[in-house]
Order: C-alpha cells, then sequence, then structure tokens
C-alpha cells in the first residue's frame, strides 16, 4: 500500500463509493478540485439531494482490494497512466479506474472488437476464430467479453497474437464456469480487464456498461451473429455514438441469429464477408493522426461554488422539471433562470442520493 500514491487511492475509494458513476466521478473533479476533496463533502452532498444516510468506500476496503488484486498478479490503471487505453480515455464515461491481469501492455494496441451470439452457430464460431486470427496477422488487437460463443471464439482465435476480456464481474470471477480454461489462457497469453471491484459476481445490469468498454478499446466493432434482440446490438450501438465503425457478417434470412446482422447491414454498417472487408475501412483511418480530444487533463483546482441561496432555488426548480423521461442538461439549463454550475451541483446532489440516473447524450431521469 505505501508504494500507492495517495491521490489513487482516493480515485479509487471515489469511484467505488455508493451512486457515483464514471460520469459522476469527473463532475465531482470537477466541482471539487481532487478526489480527496470530493470523498470529504459526499455525505453532506447526498443529504442535500434527498438521502438518509449514504455510504463512502472505506480506506480499508481500498486497501484490501489493492492487497487482493496485487497477490493475482494484477494492477490497476487509473485514466491519468501513460498505459491506460488511449481510445477508451476518449469517452466521456471511460471508467476511471481498471482491474487489469495478465499483459496490461497489450491494451496499447490498435483494436477491433468482435461479438455476437452466446448460442452461435458452429459456422459462425469457426468464422470468429478465422477472422480474429487474421486481424491478429494484421498487427491488431481483438477485444472480447468472453461470453460463450462468439465471444469464446473470437478470443481462441486471437490467443496468439493478442486478445482482451472485458469481463462484467471482477477479474478474478470465472464466468461462465465452462470458459474456465480460456480464462486462464487469456491469465497466461492475453489480459482480462473490468472496472467492478474484485469479487463481484456478473449481473445482468453490469453488461451494458461492459460492452461499453469493448467497443470503446476499439476501433472498428465486427458483429458476426446476433438477433434482433442480441446485446451485441447494443454493443454497436454504443460504438455508433463513440463515433466508431460497425462491421457485421451477412446471414441468411431464415436464421434469427442473422437478423440483427442483417438489419445493422441495412441501418449503414460496413458488410463484411473477411478481414480485408475490415482492414479496407480501417486502414486509412489508421493511418491519420486521432482527430479526437485529447484525455482530459485532471487539475487540482476547485471550481466556484454557486451561491448557496441560489442552489437552494434551484434544486426545487430542477426537481420540478425532473421525470422518469430522460432530458438533455442543456435543455433543463435552457428551460431555468439558474446557471449550469448550480444545476450541475443540484443533478450531482440527486445522483449521490440515488434519485437519479444518467443516460447517454448527456441526458438525466429521476428513478
Amino acid at each position: 500500500m505505501s508504494s500507492q500514491p495517495q491521490d489513487r487511492l482516493d480515485w479509487l475509494r471515489l469511484i467505488r463509493s455508493q451512486n457515483v458513476g464514471p460520469v459522476t466521478f469527473y463532475k465531482l473533479l470537477e466541482r471539487f478540485g481532487s478526489a480527496q476533496s470530493a470523498l470529504a463533502v459526499l455525505p453532506d452532498l447526498a443529504r442535500r439531494g434527498g438521502a438518509k444516510a449514504f455510504k463512502v468506500h472505506s480506506k480499508a476496503d481500498v486497501a484490501r482490494e489493492f492487497e487482493a488484486l496485487n497477490a493475482l498478479g494484477g494492477r490497476l490503471v487509473v485514466r491519468t497512466d501513460a498505459d491506460y487505453p488511449p481510445l477508451l480515455a476518449q469517452l466521456d464515461d471511460a471508467p476511471p479506474v481498471l482491474s487489469v491481469l495478465g499483459h496490461g501492455h497489450l491494451l496499447n494496441k490498435r483494436a477491433v472488437a468482435i461479438v455476437g451470439a452466446r448460442n452461435a452457430s458452429l459456422n459462425g464460431k469457426n468464422f470468429a476464430r478465422r477472422i480474429a486470427a487474421d486481424l491478429g496477422r494484421a498487427g491488431l488487437l481483438v477485444a472480447s467479453g468472453l461470453a460463450r460463443g462468439l465471444d469464446a471464439a473470437a478470443h481462441e482465435g486471437a490467443l496468439a497474437t493478442g486478445t482482451v476480456a472485458v469481463v462484467g464481474g471482477g477479474v478474478d470471477v470465472i464466468y461462465p464456469r465452462e470458459n474456465e480454461q480460456l480464462y486462464h489462457q487469456l491469465v497466461d497469453q492475453g489480459a482480462i480487464v473490468s472496472e467492478v471491484a474484485l469479487g463481484t459476481k456478473p449481473q445482468a445490469r453490469h453488461f451494458p456498461r461492459r460492452n461499453r468498454i469493448i467497443s470503446g478499446l476499439a476501433r472498428g466493432t465486427l458483429v458476426v451473429e446476433a438477433s434482433l434482440k442480441s446485446g451485441s446490438l447494443i454493443t454497436a450501438r454504443m460504438a455508433l455514438e463513440q463515433g466508431r465503425e460497425v462491421f457485421a457478417v451477412p446471414g441468411a434470412p431464415s436464421d434469427p441469429r442473422a437478423a440483427g446482422c442483417n438489419k445493422l447491414i441495412k441501418d449503414g454498417a460496413n458488410l463484411t464477408q473477411n478481414v480485408e472487408d475490415i482492414l479496407e475501412v480501417l486502414k486509412p483511418i489508421f493511418a491519420s493522426p486521432l482527430a479526437e480530444p485529447k484525455p482530459k487533463a485532471f487539475q487540482q483546482k476547485q471550481a466556484p461554488l454557486p451561491d448557496p441561496q441560489e442552489i437552494d432555488k434551484a434544486r426545487a426548480d430542477v426537481q420540478e422539471m425532473l421525470s422518469p423521461a430522460p432530458v438533455t442538461v442543456d435543455e433543463l439549463v435552457r428551460n431555468c433562470q439558474f446557471s449550469p454550475a448550480a444545476v450541475s451541483l443540484v443533478l450531482l446532489e440527486l445522483e449521490l442520493a440515488g434519485r437519479l440516473e444518467r443516460h447517454p447524450g448527456n441526458r438525466v431521469s429521476t428513478l
């Protein structure tokens, strides 16, 4: 523990604290200047948002997590580290902290994500293995989610050249159990990544968050097989929202596992039959400098707090304008007479109290 700078410990405490997600984490840093300063005011903010009780993640829990990860041979990578995945760092909701097992240096390679059906066909799995191997031979990292079916096949195809699994639970939790051998191969030859704490069992609500990391690591996402209600289509949508390319493998109209891919192609995804179809699109992008903004520089400077009287007045008005239907924060600001800083602070209070949910596109709603 003594080898860990205090600010890294504070970052972990803050992101593990109750009701603090990535967007809220960065809003708190922006508002209060540092994780340490934000930790000091969390209970009061939550109380003003209507919470009866609020739990700040303890220093003892942080110590246990560090020690357990070290015992596994893993490490924490924070967003300000030089070896944090560069494309992932561009996202507004990038994980502030990642737990990494295996060869963390792989996260700096140019990557393509491969996702698809858990109940994949034999042809689909064979295609995923083959194209993953071809992408690896072209010098690209393959990212996927360690699920049964297509994900597992993609990892298997790229083990020799480099692959990373983004998991929905802790990096120490093997899920599904049928992929136990593949899990250990990834630790030895690739990498396993998660934003959640060690020991966390995968839950349904974790997977959309996991999916945004899979697509966020990569310049493009390939969907091999997917039904119309597949989680792979969520990953594809997230890739589009992140400004990344989407590729899809066409399939027979009679196969429901092809319906999602065929719809993606109909909607404009890149039709993909072989690795050349992917490289043809990505090579010009790789050849030109990134046009994306640089990762945020987190400065230890506290923004001026709004006037307390303004915040008190804004609290009632903002809560009245909110509903279960998402609305953009910009629209809230336009439709009230208060400063953006005051509105932002009220939203932070409500979120920490567990009364507000954030959505893609800078939208919020009540819970």
